[in-house]
């Protein structure tokens, strides 16, 4: 009897790790980044994740497929920064003019933010208004990294806007960045609070102001 018992144990155990798994690995990853995008870290507990992930996963094949919940964030993130966030990357494009390259990045940036199919906002710069606790601080750099990059490419677009002589010599590159930069993460908030895009859309041509005033003189 012993022995029968075994065997049908040992069969079932088989059948069930041949089976394949009840979920779609790329979609699961994309409903986490969902769920993370929308919480942050910290407030994204495992059975949210498993939730969101359906299939009736189980605690052990959510770690048999993504190693932890850290884990599972950083490829969210790797897949947020390779996507969505993006649309700033213009502002490294030196063909385009620099003026150009910035208003790019501010538009593009807030239809995104103000999209539907996904959380509003800017994951990158929502990481920082739900930054984990200092044990799990690492998990969020990705993030900052993302954010000085953003930065250093709209002080480089004004940097080249000063040595081509479209904006005056005496312009403070980083401070007249620093308008850009603080706008376009507070983009952020306005989305999430509902601000529609044609309000976001009218303040970006409004903002866009301090450049020209910042233009050299017949520039």
């Amino acid at each position: 009897m012993y022995q029968v018992v075994l065997k049908s144990f040992r069969e079932r155990t088989m059948a069930q790790m041949g089976r394949p798994r009840t979920f779609d690995r790329d979609a699961a990853v994309g409903q986490a980044l969902n769920l993370f995008w929308e919480q942050g870290y910290e407030a994204t507990s495992l059975s949210q994740l498993k939730a969101a992930i359906g299939g009736g996963i189980s605690a052990p094949s959510f770690y048999a497929a993504f190693g932890s919940k850290e884990a599972l964030y950083q490829e969210c993130v790797e897949r947020y920064l390779a996507t969505h966030a993006r649309v700033t990357e213009c502002l490294w494009d030196t063909s385009l003019p620099p003026r150009q390259a910035v208003e790019q990045a501010l538009r593009g940036s807030a239809r995104m933010q103000c999209e539907e199919g996904h959380p509003k906002g800017c994951m990158v710069t929502l990481g920082v208004m739900s930054a984990p606790s200092p044990g799990h601080a690492a998990v969020v750099q990705p993030l900052a990294r993302s954010r000085a990059r953003t930065r250093a490419g709209i002080v480089a677009c004004v940097e080249r806007a000063v040595a081509s002589g479209e904006l005056r010599r005496d312009v403070d590159a980083r401070a007249l960045a620093t308008v850009f930069d603080s706008f376009l993460s507070g983009v952020s908030i306005l989305a999430r609070d509902g601000v529609s895009l044609d309000i976001v859309e009218n303040a970006i041509t409004q903002v866009m102001t301090n450049w020209d005033a910042a233009a050299a003189t017949g520039g």
